[in-house]
């Protein structure tokens, strides 16, 4: 009786378990999973890219600056 309860409870439990899986395999779930990650990478992208060109443009200055070649702007 009570192997039986329990594999009983473990079917059921088996069964909730792989609703829940499939019903996030919904394509509507998806393509909003997607489309929050893709946007999510690309604030990174823009994020990194003006840490560094920031940071690019200060090394600039400093290099400028130690050389004595004057600023930038000068040079166009």
């Amino acid at each position: 009786m009570i192997r039986r309860l329990f594999y009983l409870s473990l079917g059921a439990f088996l069964t909730f378990w792989v609703m829940r899986r499939l019903q996030a395999l919904h394509p509507d779930h998806v393509a909003r999973r997607t489309a929050s990650t893709a946007a999510g990478m690309l604030r990174q992208v823009r994020d990194f890219t003006s840490d560094a060109l920031g940071e690019a443009a200060e090394r600039e200055t400093e290099l400028r600056a130690r050389f004595g070649l004057g600023n930038a702007e000068d040079n166009n």
